[in-house]
């Protein structure tokens, strides 16, 4: 199921570099990374993309019982490489149903991030509140990692955002009850230096939640 490379900021269409422009180029946004097609999830193509980054490339590590690795795709090419990645997850809610998740880690200015939060980007800085407590903390890569919540997302998903090895990490899960994830200190792996453990992560249907546009 190859597509097109895409906008990170809104799906749209991108040109690729040419006689006139030697980056990737959207109608709206200009010079972007492009998102590459999103792959079905499956231990080969993590590894594609923990090859091919530059950024982390989060997971929750272990899984929360009973979740599942559903996709995963990463913004940039060959020349520029991954300059950033989106990791989905599902599995049993706190609270019942089925709870998603979705680990974006990217470089200032990529909006790869804000696109899945439902938010105009391309950064999280202007929607967060970092002058009171963190209303999340995870452990990234083995250290403690605060995250605060973005306010002004949807109501149908809670979006918390922070720095994680001097990049944004986002987290965004639905429904937004799904939040309740964020408040047992998840432990977050960058698998880029997971070895060998990645070709134990249990993978589960695509997420149709990669696909969406803003």
């Amino acid at each position: 199921m190859r597509g097109e490379p895409s906008c990170p900021k809104c799906g749209g269409r991108v040109r690729a570099p040419g006689l006139f422009a030697d980056t990737w180029q959207c109608d709206v946004h200009g010079a972007v990374y492009p998102l590459q097609p999103v792959i079905p999830p499956s231990v080969e193509a993590l590894g594609v993309v923990v090859h091919r980054a530059r950024v982390p490339v989060w997971m929750p590590w272990p899984l929360p019982v009973g979740w599942l690795f559903t996709g995963v795709a990463y913004a940039g090419d060959d020349r520029s490489g991954g300059r950033a990645t989106v990791v989905a997850c599902s599995g049993p809610g706190p609270l019942g149903g089925v709870g998603e998740m979705l680990l974006v880690a990217e470089e200032l200015g990529v909006g790869l991030g804000a696109r899945y939060a439902g938010i105009d980007g391309p950064d999280p800085g202007p929607y967060l509140h970092v002058d009171g407590p963190p209303n999340a903390k995870v452990l990234a890569a083995g250290r403690p990692t605060p995250l605060w919540q973005v306010k002004s997302a949807p109501e149908d998903r809670a979006v918390f955002a922070g720095e994680a090895r001097g990049l944004w990490l986002w987290a965004v899960v639905w429904p937004e009850q799904s939040a309740l994830l964020m408040y047992d200190e998840l432990i977050l792996t960058d698998l880029r230096d997971a070895g060998g453990e990645v070709d134990l992560v249990p993978c589960g249907a695509l997420s149709p939640r990669l696909l969406s546009r803003p």
